[in-house]
């Protein structure tokens, strides 16, 4: 299996923009034999507390169809995050698109508590089982709760995948923590973060895949987009820059 994870710049709460920047490096995902590709936290609107009430939608938005083709013709699985709108108030969505089937949702289920005042927290984890491989899904501030990961070794996941939108200083703290998960657990360690703008501060970037020794195996820098490919056959990673010219298939 090869994971993608994909370290953009969102525009603040422009859903078009951000839309069209995932299909393009949906569309270089395709190129690289991606099977499961993931975003960071709140992608497709930018991570925007103030914002999130009004940009909050449903995982069976219309717009996003084009990445739903992307996943049916080329049967590799993406996570885009938005937020999502519910009866008890606005979630910290993480839309799964899956191939030839419905779209499945994650929500965050541990909140900082400075998101208390605009987002509600999720009931459940969401698990991916892909070639032999089972994935537990974590959003930003669940990777430092340690009874998320006990709960994702519990269910025998072997790939922790966590999309956040953090700063420089947050990324270092994470990447401790998820040292820590992946030694103590053996299980592989993919952080994926945002690079520019985000609320008040700046997102540093720094998307990492650790191996399940606790062992760096590749990291982008805090400035520039990009995409890390994991292959969970050979344990080798490649980096990719550019984006592609065209989008595939939407």
């Amino acid at each position: 299996m090869r994971i993608g994870i994909v370290q953009t710049r969102p525009e603040k709460g422009n859903v078009a923009a951000n839309l069209a920047d995932h299909q393009q490096w949906a569309s270089a995902a395709v190129e690289g034999g991606v099977d499961l590709l993931v975003f960071p936290e709140l992608s497709l609107t930018g991570y925007e507390p103030l914002l999130a009430k009004g940009l909050a939608t449903i995982p069976e938005d219309e717009r996003f169809a084009g990445l739903q083709r992307m996943s049916d013709r080329y049967g590799m699985y993406i996570c885009a995050g938005a937020p999502i709108k519910r009866e008890e108030g606005v979630l910290i969505g993480m839309i799964i698109f899956r191939p030839d089937d419905s779209r499945l949702l994650y929500a965050k289920q541990y909140l900082h508590a400075d998101e208390l005042p605009y987002f509600v927290p999720g009931k459940e984890q969401v698990f991916l089982s892909l070639d032999d491989h089972k994935i537990a899904l974590a959003i930003c501030y669940e990777l430092g709760v340690p009874d998320h990961s006990a709960n994702a070794y519990s269910h025998r996941a072997t790939v922790y995948l966590a999309s956040v939108a953090k700063t420089a200083e947050g990324v270092e703290k994470a990447m401790d923590i998820l040292s820590g998960i992946a030694c103590t657990y053996s299980m592989t360690v993919l952080m994926v973060n945002a690079v520019g703008p985000c609320e008040d501060g700046i997102c540093g970037g720094g998307s990492a895949v650790i191996s399940d020794k606790g062992d760096l195996l590749a990291a982008l820098d805090d400035v520039e987009g990009g995409m890390l490919i994991y292959d969970t056959v050979t344990g080798l990673t490649d980096v990719r820059k550019a984006k592609a010219g065209e989008e595939a298939g939407i």
